[in-house]
């Protein structure tokens, strides 16, 4: 205890060289939990959005094959499938149903590709709420051809509230087919997403896919925590197993080539009736995953980077805090202060100094955080995919956390052992004698 009562105010004494080196410490940890702390939320929060956008956690799509080898991409029965979710204690929230298309939109000689979804708008108010409707109004897609384009499609084919437009698409069975859109809201333009933010009614994508009324082609599970995806696809796949429901084999994702090994074996193998395959969100978040991988790579080398610099500060400022007390480190050895407790005193004090500069960037960092929490970027932002409800999210992780506070304590104690080792070795006579 008195080892720890010396150490602080030996800190106190020096106000100023102990503030400056705290605050290089605390701006090294602010900055680093500030990118651990958001990449922790963009799973979560690029989660959230693609299933809103998708509608699901856990997806079902049906697959047919034709006698000539061709795939057909429906689903014509799904009482079995939703019986058995049912009646399994699963965290499910809602089911939803949905069909798609890639086609031409075609207005007055200008066209554009574009996927266009089907969606069943009384159910799905997740999409409401996501939707940015800029002109127009969702409560028009009461019309059966109604169907929501966004922003930069509608410049493209320079169409406006109320006109029509042509659509051009191939049937599941691969014959090419014409219907008709009446534009009735634009959207706002999402960036990355603009290809698939085409809406319009599931009956009459339905119709135009040349699917029978109750058939679509896919199903998309919500529930009621993101974090459960993994766990309950695994039981929903063994759920569906045990009642012969035919699916294709689940494959790891872990190197981010699920759909692809997925389409080699659907045209690789041949099969009766529908066969099902079960994907889920995280198939598609692979490259998310990587991406708050190399986040949190970025944050390690910074903070190395950052504290290899304030190492030599620390190393400096150590080595003339020696030299300033080399009577007083001799008046403590003559005392009967033997070697290692000078050494350990000096590296106490080192201790105090890099935990209070964490304290200080924890604090501060926080703060920060909350700040830019409670700033809304809105919904109509192309970064939307970050966020959640427009508001910037962060989530530290524990583990990384420590390991950060641990690598900073690691590093300051090295910093300064160097120098205290030397103050320890110093002969009482020879300390009292002159300053070095």
């Amino acid at each position: 205890m008195k080892y720890y009562g010396v150490a602080i105010r030996n800190l106190n004494r020096q106000k100023k060289r102990s503030f400056l080196l705290g605050g290089a410490i605390a701006f090294g940890i602010l900055v680093v939990t500030l990118i651990n702390s958001f990449s922790g939320s963009i799973i979560t929060n690029v989660g959230e959005n693609f299933s809103q956008l998708m509608a699901g956690h856990i997806f079902l799509t049906g697959h047919e094959k034709t006698s000539t080898g061709k795939t057909i991409n429906v689903i014509r029965e799904d009482k079995k499938i939703i019986d058995a979710l049912r009646q399994n204690d699963l965290p499910i929230r809602y089911f939803h149903k949905r069909s798609a298309f890639s086609g031409y939109l075609i207005f007055e000689g200008e066209s554009i590709t574009q996927q266009i979804t089907g969606v069943d708008w009384s159910r799905e108010k997740f999409l409401k709420e996501r939707l940015v409707i800029i002109k127009g109004s969702l409560e028009e897609m009461s019309d059966p051809r109604g169907i929501i384009v966004n922003q930069k499609v509608a410049e493209k084919l320079n169409i406006e509230i109320g006109e029509t437009l042509l659509v051009q698409l191939k049937t599941v069975t691969d014959q090419y087919n014409v219907g008709e859109f009446r534009l009735v809201a634009v959207s706002y333009d999402p960036g990355i997403f603009a290809s698939i933010s085409a809406y319009a009614n599931l009956s009459y994508v339905n119709e135009l896919l040349n699917l029978k009324e109750g058939e679509y082609q896919t199903l998309g599970i919500f529930l009621s925590d993101i974090r459960l995806i993994d766990y309950t696809a695994e039981k929903i796949y063994k759920t569906l197993i045990q009642r012969e429901v035919p699916l294709f084999p689940r494959t790891s994702s872990e190197e981010g080539e699920y759909f692809q090994s997925l389409s080699r074996d659907i045209r690789a193998q041949t099969w009766e009736d529908t066969k099902f395959r079960l994907f889920t969100l995280n198939d598609f978040l692979y490259q998310v995953r990587q991406m708050v991988n190399i986040l949190n790579t970025i944050a390690l080398v910074v903070l190395l980077i950052l504290f290899l610099i304030i190492m030599i500060g620390i190393t400096n400022t150590f080595r003339m805090v020696i030299y300033e007390r080399t009577r007083e480190i001799g008046t403590m050895r003559a005392l009967g202060l033997q070697r290692k407790g000078v050494r350990n005193l000096f590296l106490m004090e080192a201790l105090f100094l890099s935990l209070g500069g964490v304290l200080l960037g924890l604090l501060l960092s926080g703060l920060l955080m909350f700040i830019l929490s409670r700033i809304n970027f809105g919904m109509d932002t192309p970064m939307f995919i970050f966020l959640r409800q427009g508001h910037l999210t962060f989530a530290m992780d524990p583990v990384r956390l420590i390991l950060n506070i641990s690598i900073i304590a690691v590093l300051t104690l090295l910093a300064a052992f160097f120098p205290a080792r030397k103050a320890a070795k110093m002969e009482p006579a020879q300390a009292l004698g002159k300053y070095y």
